[in-house]
């Protein structure tokens, strides 16, 4: 049952808290409207569309592990990690032909693993760390709790695109 209230997570500092209270919400919403989904459901593509629903969950996967990188290890991604998340972190024609014939449970377990790292790095983390200013390269300025605001943004916007790939797909049963 999803909890729909935002509030404070033992174990974290309060903003901290409450920031990971969000996520979670929202990743509970996304796995309700993903329950059930079969891999032809989740390898669907209706004609205009850009994305398979299976593209979108790897997609939110590797938009947290880039966040992780970024906010934790005050870098980019490596060719070696680009090369396992790179398809999935573009989307687009390479990721239409090479992301397909997977099933809910390898989706799922991507998106789970990616988020328990993601809670457990937090977790390590006090709140003045989440208002810790850094600088794009064209010096434009961020703070970590903007990244991670812009992690659960990503998600609900390509849940948003997951529910209009599924009316899509009922429709059209």
């Amino acid at each position: 049952m999803i909890d729909y209230r935002i509030r404070e997570n033992k174990g974290y500092f309060e903003n901290m808290g409450v920031l990971v209270s969000m996520l979670e919400h929202s990743r509970a919403v996304t796995l309700q409207d993903i329950s059930n989904l079969s891999q032809s459901d989740l390898d669907y593509l209706p004609e205009g569309s850009s994305n398979t629903i299976g593209a979108l969950l790897l997609h939110i996967a590797s938009i947290e592990f880039v966040h992780q990188i970024i906010t934790f290890e005050n870098r980019d991604i490596n060719d070696q990690e680009r090369s396992k998340w790179g398809t999935a972190l573009e989307l687009g024609d390479k990721a239409r032909d090479e992301i397909k014939g997977l099933s809910l449970d390898y989706y799922l377990d991507v998106i789970s693993t990616t988020r328990e790292m993601t809670l457990s790095l937090l977790a390590s983390k006090d709140d003045n760390w989440l208002f810790e200013e850094k600088k794009w390269d064209n010096g434009i300025p961020y703070n970590h709790y903007w990244m991670w605001f812009h992690v659960m943004e990503d998600e609900i916007n390509h849940r948003g695109q997951i529910r209009a790939i599924k009316r899509h797909l009922i429709n059209n049963r």
